[in-house]
């Protein structure tokens, strides 16, 4: 465990942090547009793929100009999120609940971004580390748009054929009940 003695000494620990992080999510990510059922849900997620992978890169870039080597520090927030994404996948759901959950779960993992982002585009700006400050918040506004598309395409359909899938199965619930009523002989 690091020593953090100073708001540098926590920004490197966090910077180390989403290291780890984004790496996790190029694993996860391929997995999440492969269970996707919706065309344009999986184009976003691999779109967002090739964009995590520049921002592993960019923040390789972060840790040359703080002269410290890239190391990643086990991010739990992250993982904790993805094993709940896995698990929804795992579910046995309807295509359109199935995509209506792999949106929930991406807006999770964005929101954790944004929300380190953020504090580190504070952090950096304070320390005077303009540069980095530049490249974390090209980052975070990357993680915005993400967010945002997939609240498109929430609302664009998917939540609503979502609800569209539940309504179906329980007319098919319900039809062999109202089938068993009609077959009970009238006194």
């Amino acid at each position: 465990m690091a020593e953090l003695t100073s708001l540098h000494d926590a920004l490197i620990e966090e910077i180390k942090d989403l290291y780890d992080a984004e790496q996790q999510l190029t694993k996860a990510l391929p997995a999440m547009a492969k269970a996707a059922t919706n065309g344009a849900l999986q184009g976003a997620l691999e779109a967002h793929l090739v964009e995590t992978r520049g921002q592993v890169t960019r923040l390789e870039t972060i840790f040359e100009l703080l002269d410290v080597k890239p190391q990643r520090k086990r991010c739990a927030g992250i993982a904790g999120i993805i094993e709940e994404a896995s698990e929804t996948m795992q579910e046995d759901a309807p295509p359109a609940v199935l995509d209506a959950c792999i949106i929930a779960g991406g807006q999770r993992a964005e929101h954790y971004e944004m929300a380190a982002y953020g504090t580190l585009v504070a952090w950096a700006r304070m320390l005077e580390l303009e540069q980095i400050a530049q490249l974390l918040e090209q980052t975070l506004e990357e993680e915005k748009a993400a967010d945002e598309k997939l609240s498109d395409l929430a609302e664009a359909g998917i939540n609503e054929s979502a609800m569209e899938a539940e309504d179906e199965e329980d007319e098919e619930v319900s039809a062999p009940a109202k089938k068993r009523r009609s077959t009970v002989p009238k006194s």
